[in-house]
């Protein structure tokens, strides 16, 4: 089993729609809050989590919250409060 921590931050567009950066794997759960918390200053929103599973089957469990700061995708938040 393999555990991927990734810091996924948006950025507000021209029209105001909120847009994904390009996702950042962390080391480790703290790299991934400390990550988070700094990007958190300059980003619309962010979003830190882990996600553990099995790469021969492909089997993932659920993701962790780590960190969650500002405004998300509605799909985002709803699967992080679930």
């Amino acid at each position: 089993m393999i555990t991927y921590f990734v810091v996924q931050s948006f950025t507000l567009g021209s029209r105001g729609a909120l847009l994904a950066d390009n996702p950042v794997q962390a080391t480790g759960a703290e790299h991934a809050v400390r990550l988070a918390e700094r990007l958190a200053a300059t980003k619309a929103g962010v979003v830190a989590f882990s996600r553990s599973g099995d790469l021969t089957t492909g089997e993932f469990e659920d993701a962790t919250l780590l960190f969650m700061s500002g405004d998300l995708p509605m799909e985002i938040e709803e699967g992080m409060a679930a």
